[in-house]
Formats: C-alpha cells, structure tokens, sequence
C-alpha cells in the first residue's frame, strides 16, 4: 500500500530581484530570499507545516542576458552559474534549514555543452539534495538561453529521447513533481508531457506584464492545471531593478504568485506586485490521487485514444541542431528565425495570411 501524503502548505515566493551582471550579484538576491522565506514559514506553519517553497524564475540573476541583449559566451563566463555550484549549496542550506524543499531556477552551464548556458529548474530536498533537474525546452524571442532542440543530436545521445529526457518528474515525500518555465506553460504539450510522465504538481514560473494583468497568466495556470488534473505552483516576482545600479524598481511582473488546484480553482492568488511578498495554499496530494482514480469526468487524461494526436506535429518550425557549432542568437537575427517560422504556417495552409499581405 502506498505511503500517505498528509496535507501540506506550499509556499509561492514573491521576491524583489536585482539584475545579476556578475556571478557576486547573485548573493544579494538569495540573502532576500532566504529572509523573505523565513518570514513566510514563520507565519504559514500555523496553520499546516510549509513542505515546499518555490522560487520564481529571476529571482536569482534577473534577466540581464534577456534585457541587455548580451552575448551568449559572454554570459556564461560571467554570470551562468554551475549546477551544483556554490547558489544552489546556499538554498540546500535553507531548504535543511527549514525542513522543506524548495524549488528554484537559474540560468546554468552544462557540463557537455561549452561556451553554452541552459535556464534549469531544479528541485533541492530537505536535506539539501539536488534531486531534481528541468532543462528548459521553449524560449521566447528575447531569451538567449540553449534548449534541447538547438542541440538536440547530442542531447539525445546523452539522454535518449523518452519522456525523461524533456518532461522529468520526481517522486518524493510530497508527490510527484514537475517543472515547466515561464513560456513553457504556455504551451498545453509541456503540462501535458509532465502529466503522461507521472506529475502531480507542476511548478510554473514568473510571467511578466502586461500578460499578468490582461489574464493570460491566470488562463494558462488554470488551464495547465485543469487539463492535467495537477496542481500548478505559480510563482512571479515582485518588482525588478534592471542592474545594480538601478535606483528605482519597475514593477515588471505585476506579482499575481497563485496556486491552482487539480480541478484548475484558484487557491492562492496574491493579486498585488511592488513589494516583497508571497502566496500559500494547502496541497493534498491524496484527494488528487483519489479524484484521478474515482472520477470519470473530470479526469480527461485517462480517454485519450493517443494514436489520433502524432501526426499533429510530423512537419516541424524549426530546424534542430542550430546551436551544436554556433552560439543562440541576439535579438535581430533570431527574428528573422522566428520570421520564417511564421511563413512556415502560411506556406502550408495552416494560417492564412491577413489582407495587407496580399
């Protein structure tokens, strides 16, 4: 007979972030965070005892590469940071701590791939363990970060080409847990591949405005988790300084840190951003499980005839392996990648281009 889960409060932190320019940086954003952490569990352990903090994505270096359009070598040789590395020994430190574990995200080196960083989640135990790792697999058009597809001949040598490969899940003491980051909800295939690979809890970070506060934050969240059957732990920052120079923060992320149930409710939605804050919600692992094994409803994943959907994607938008020999591009260029990517879906009937075009 499986181990009970008993119920659990899961934290999502809302931290301010200052924009790492060098690996020194790092350690004024863990400071805060590890204050604002042990602010929250002081007051959310009354009610049940916190077993998970999430981090968002930022939180550690910010997005300098992102904003500043940097060089892809030059932020690995100035502010990639290693996994394990000297950051993630800080949070085992506070996850050991606290006795809960905590899931964060950082921009990484990769031990197989030189001169290239990766943007990873990762999950530490309570006794400081990484034991979980998510590299991430879509990248919005300002984001320099590798995915496994720029490199995919050697990733799939180093890691196959099952479902662990791109959508690993953990099972530890407080579930199944997955991760998917920031633009990654926002396509149903990354939620849906956490869930075939057994995810009871996906954790969804940081999305910035003005996509929070016209609602396709809370949209996707709600529907990541619905869809799925699972919840989705949300964390956003709070508000942002570009640099270490910056004198005022801009509030980039609008806050909105909100965990969703496994039947897409909203259970904790801190609707306010500015300030240092965060959102907890209680998690009961066991009444997923019972849901997933009692409904006929609601738990659409289990009628899925799967044959059906694999020719969705036989043509693909993108060529592989474009970043084996040549670093992820800057701004300019990678448009004119995503530019062909578009024409890619008129050339084969799937949109139809607009008047103007004509």
């Amino acid at each position: 007979m499986a181990d009970r889960v008993e119920q659990y409060m899961a934290l999502a932190l809302q931290p301010v972030m200052q924009g790492a320019h060098r690996r020194s940086d790092i350690q004024r954003n863990l400071d805060h965070i590890a204050e604002l952490a042990r602010a929250a569990i002081w007051l959310s352990d009354i009610d049940l005892p916190v077993r998970l903090l999430t981090i968002p994505e930022g939180a550690l270096q910010g997005f300098t590469d992102e904003i500043f359009d940097w060089d892809h070598r030059e932020y690995v040789r100035t502010t990639a940071i290693d996994l394990p590395g000297p950051e993630s020994a800080f949070l085992g430190d506070l996850a050991r701590d606290l006795d809960c574990y905590i899931i964060a995200q950082a921009k990484v080196t990769h031990p197989e791939f030189a001169e290239r960083f990766f943007n990873c989640a990762f999950a530490i135990d309570p006794a400081g363990d990484i034991i979980h790792k998510h590299y991430k697999l879509q990248v919005f058009a300002r984001e320099h970060s590798t995915v496994p597809h720029d490199v995919w001949n050697q990733w799939v040598e180093l890691y196959g080409d099952g479902l662990d490969a791109f959508f690993p899940v953990t099972d530890t003491s407080i579930g199944r847990i997955g991760c998917m980051i920031c633009m990654e909800g926002s396509y149903p295939e990354t939620a849906r591949g956490l869930a075939m690979n057994g995810a009871e809890i996906i954790y969804r970070p940081s999305y910035p405005e003005p996509y929070v506060a016209n609602g396709l934050w809370e949209v996707q969240n709600r529907a990541r988790a619905l869809d799925n059957t699972l919840y989705v732990i949300a964390p956003n920052p709070a508000s942002y300084l570009p640099s270490p120079d910056s004198a005022f923060p801009i509030d980039t992320f609008g806050g909105n840190s909100m965990i969703v149930d496994y039947q897409g409710r909203v259970l904790s939605n801190h609707s306010a951003g500015g300030a240092a804050s965060y959102g907890g919600a209680i998690i009961d692992i066991e009444a997923l499980r019972e849901y997933r094994a009692r409904s006929t409803w609601g738990n659409w994943m289990k009628d899925l005839r799967t044959e059906q959907f694999r020719t969705i994607y036989d043509q693909p938008l993108y060529d592989m392996n474009r970043c084996l020999e040549e670093a992820p591009l800057r701004h300019a260029e990678n448009d004119r990648v995503i530019e062909q990517a578009r024409d890619r879906m008129y050339d084969r009937g799937i949109w139809k281009r607009p008047a103007y075009m004509d």
